[in-house]
This record gives C-alpha cells, structure tokens and sequence, in this order.
C-alpha cells in the first residue's frame, strides 16, 4: 500500500475526495490516501507542501500560483472547481459597520499574509478604488474561530472568508454579511510537490481518475444535498443554492487564466515578477 498525504479546507467542497476515501476507491488501487483538514487554509497548505508534510493540496488558486513564484516546488496539475469563490465580506454582529465604504481604512482579519483571506482583502479593495497603501491593515487571526474572536472583540474589523462556510455564524448572530467579492478566476486547484510528480507520477493519475470520476457526478448523486446540509451543519436552502453555483473540473488549468491571474496579483504588488506557464503547471 502507497501512502499519500494530501491536505484541504474542512468545507464541503472537498466532499468528493471523504466519499471517494470512505469507500475505499483510493485503498482498491493500493494507494493510503491520508487526508488532513487545514483550519488555517492556503498559507497553512503553502508551508505543509513546502515541509513535505503533505504531497498534494487543494488549494485557492491565486494562493498557490503566489507561493510558486516565491519558490514553493509544487506545480498545478489541474483545476479542482472551475467555478468562482464567493467570499463573504463580514463584521461582527455588534458592528457598527453597515456598507463597504465604512469597512475603507479599517482592519481586516486574515489568517496569515499570503492567505486567500489576505489576497481577496486586496481584491476588495481594489473593486473598491480604495488606496491599496493607506486603505488597508491586517490582524492576523489564524483561522475561522480567530476571527470570531477578533470580530467579537474588535481588535478586527471585517473579514473575507467563503461565504456558505460561514452562513451558520451569521444565521446565529455571530457574524453580519455585509457583501459578497467572488474570485474572478476558478477557486480551487490540485496542486502537488515536484518531487512527487517525478517519483510517484502513476499513482498521481490514478489519484486524478479516481477523484475526476466522483467529482463529475458529484452533483447528480441521489440527495446529496441533504447528506452535505446533515454533513456541514447548513441549511438545506443554501446547500441547494451552493450546489447550484458550483462546478468541479477536470481539466488543465487553461494559459490564459494563469496569466489573467497573475497579472492581477502583480497589478496589486502581491508577487514581484509574472513566470511562464510551464513554472506553474504540470501537464502530464
């Protein structure tokens, strides 16, 4: 039996890879896929690769191409959901906060620098025209239960985090939703240490027919809805709404979009230089 560690977000967009575990498709063809849930999102997976802790990630595109270019040696192999994440822009219940423009100037929460939660904070406040230098502060909170903290007791203002994570807190009162900021790029890709893709190239695609094969019927198995509402504590109405937005690929990470991607995040001085293609992804 091979072993293989692999790391992602605890949301329900990583279902298909705990079904495809949970019923054995990995173990049938000798492969221990270990899965390992990381609260503290793409940073925590950036330095998981980097530490072999992990051999693949699924993890926010515009995240992993940024630690690409600041040496991480992993490659993309492929889109995991082509559809974009919408991240929910939140203050705290008690805010005094109504409107985007009131959040201009103040502190958002991330849960590291280089995090999805840090990256979107800039792409906010660029639809926003706000000055990228005197219009943003961060707090480093580590993760979701972080910035419940942080919001609750003020030492941040606002955070950007998935939005249907993160509906329970504001159905319960935690959290105030005051607007949504969708990537403009598919959210989520597979990405995979160098060093894995050359020793281990044919267990990799195994792992990618495998996964390819459930997350393309994902969305048709008999109530999935219901299983996800039961699974992640959701309300079955935003499940349904979440089910009907999202798409999963099994495709290659297109040029085009990995330039559109990183032109955006040099635009906002988040990497120092744009790379060629093949420095990102691996095409088997």
């Amino acid at each position: 039996m091979k072993e293989v560690n692999i790391g992602g977000v605890p949301e329900h967009f990583n279902l298909p890879w705990h079904l495809a575990i949970e019923n054995e498709e990995f173990e049938s063809q000798g492969i221990d896929l270990k899965w390992s849930d990381y609260h503290g999102g793409t940073g925590a997976m950036c330095k998981a690769l980097r530490d072999k802790d992990i051999d693949i990630a699924i993890i926010l595109t515009e995240g992993i191409i940024k630690d690409i270019i600041a040496g991480n040696p992993s490659k993309i192999v492929q889109t995991y959901v082509e559809s974009p994440l919408i991240w929910g822009i939140h203050v705290g219940d008690q805010s005094s906060y109504k409107t985007i423009e009131d959040l201009k100037g103040t502190k958002a929460a991330i849960s590291r620098y280089g995090s999805g939660s840090h990256l979107m904070a800039y792409i906010n406040a660029e639809n926003n025209n706000w000055n990228l230098e005197n219009d943003l502060e961060f707090s480093v909170i580590k993760n979701l239960n972080g910035a419940v903290e942080a919001l609750t007791n003020g030492t941040a203002d606002y955070f950007l985090w998935e939005k249907f994570t993160t509906k329970p807190l504001v159905d319960s009162g935690v959290f105030r939703s005051i607007n949504n900021c969708p990537t403009p790029w598919p959210c989520f890709v597979i990405a995979v240490r160098e060093e894995f893709i050359t020793s281990e190239k044919e267990t990799l695609e195994t792992i990618l027919e495998i996964i390819n094969t459930t997350s393309v019927d994902f969305k048709h198995i008999p109530s999935i809805d219901k299983t996800i509402a039961n699974r992640y504590e959701q309300q079955l109405a935003d499940v349904q709404e979440w089910l009907s937005l999202t798409e999963w690929s099994q495709d290659v990470i297109s040029n085009k979009t990995i330039s559109k991607i990183q032109k955006e995040l040099f635009n906002l001085k988040i990497i120092p230089e744009t790379v060629d293609y093949n420095r990102v992804i691996y095409n088997f």
